[in-house]
């Protein structure tokens, strides 16, 4: 017996994840944590009225979801304020990634991001057969200069840029964004990953401009809006080049409860603003308790704080096993030198409570 014939890339690609859920490290642990405060998933939960509309769309579960998803894609091009042929919907930011790689990347492609960014979109390069050309990070964050010089060395028809940036919370005044859009090549897409845009100050973002065919900006209702269990974001972009997914697109991919649910918290912006002060509150007790236990917590424009440990990789990775070990998830970044730090979650006063005792109990051990 033989078995599957993989192609000859799948072949040669690691059987992997690029995250080690908190669920799976529970079952390895054999007990569950007391604060999850490691995914940068928002323990403050949809709006109630989203909750409420999912709820009621259960009933219809039976029926496939709207492949075209109608009422949510012109609910998000009047929020914007553009066209709903402007609008893309896909399982999350992670599922649109991989169509977006998929329609321009084929083995051998270079593709540009930064050293230590977001490894989902990584892993669909790879699953393509990309190449990847990194840049890295400056004074902990991406380097848009340094991105675009090696875009045109490279000849890429793909660059990915996050801001604000995962993991390290960082973030680029609009200026800046704009001159990167104005500077990628024609022949270039750019991605631009906003996935935390609601969290960032007032002009982190520049304005809206779908005229251009080779931009496409990224957002989702996993972060602010509390859905991250739902797999749903979206797109904007050109039409185009929004257009261009559906010929890879799963179109029945939107389960009806998850459209639902987006649907009414888009509706409900009382709520996402209590989710806004919620988490700032959350990120400034981050940054108070780093303080108190002599660390340093970095700015951040996200829903979680990078705490900097002081030293080296292998000190801040002791940090972060001595919490898990008492009930605390919490990640870190990949590279150096981003791994120094760890990275935090906005949480709930009482998750908070426990970082604030662990955190020192853990730092007296080491």
């Amino acid at each position: 017996m033989s078995g599957p014939r993989y192609t000859p890339l799948v072949a040669t690609l690691p059987a992997s994840v690029p995250f080690v859920g908190p669920e799976a490290q529970e079952r390895a642990r054999g007990r569950t944590f007391k604060a999850r405060v490691g995914a940068n998933e928002s323990v403050f939960g949809p709006s109630p009225k989203a909750i409420q509309a999912m709820a009621d769309e259960a009933a219809r579960v039976w029926q496939y979801g709207d492949p075209e998803n109608f009422d949510l894609k012109n609910a998000l091009a009047a929020h914007h304020g553009v066209a709903a042929a402007n609008i893309v919907i896909g399982e999350g930011i992670d599922a649109l990634l991989g169509y977006l790689v998929r329609m321009v990347v084929s083995e051998g492609t270079p593709v540009v991001t930064s050293l230590g960014a977001y490894p989902t979109f990584n892993y669909h390069v790879a699953g393509f057969g990309g190449v990847l050309h990194t840049v890295p990070y400056k004074d902990d964050a991406e380097d848009p200069e340094a991105i675009i010089d090696l875009a045109r060395q490279t000849n890429t028809p793909l660059i990915y840029f996050a801001n604000p940036d995962n993991p390290m919370g960082t973030w680029h005044e609009a200026a800046a964004i704009q001159t990167l859009i104005d500077a990628t090549p024609d022949d270039a897409v750019l991605c631009l990953d906003e996935a935390y845009i609601e969290f960032a100050p007032k002009g982190t973002a520049p304005p809206l401009d779908v005229s251009r065919p080779n931009i496409i900006r990224f957002r989702t209702f996993s972060k602010a809006y509390g859905m991250a269990g739902a797999r749903i974001g979206y797109g904007i972009a050109h039409e185009d080049l929004a257009m261009a997914f559906n010929k890879v697109r799963n179109h029945f991919g939107i389960n009806r409860i998850a459209q639902a649910g987006a649907f009414a918290a888009l509706g409900d912006q009382q709520y996402l603003a209590q989710v806004q002060a919620d988490v700032r509150s959350a990120c400034a007790r981050i940054s108070a308790i780093a303080a108190d236990n002599g660390l340093e917590a970095l700015p951040t424009a996200t829903n979680f704080v990078a705490i900097d440990c002081g030293r080296d990789p292998a000190y801040a990775k002791s940090v972060l096993d001595g919490l898990i070990e008492r009930d605390v998830f919490v990640r870190m970044p990949f590279v150096e030198p981003q791994n120094r730090c760890i990275r935090v979650s906005a949480g709930r006063p009482a998750d908070l409570d426990i970082l604030a005792e662990a955190l020192p109990a853990v730092l007296k051990a080491l």
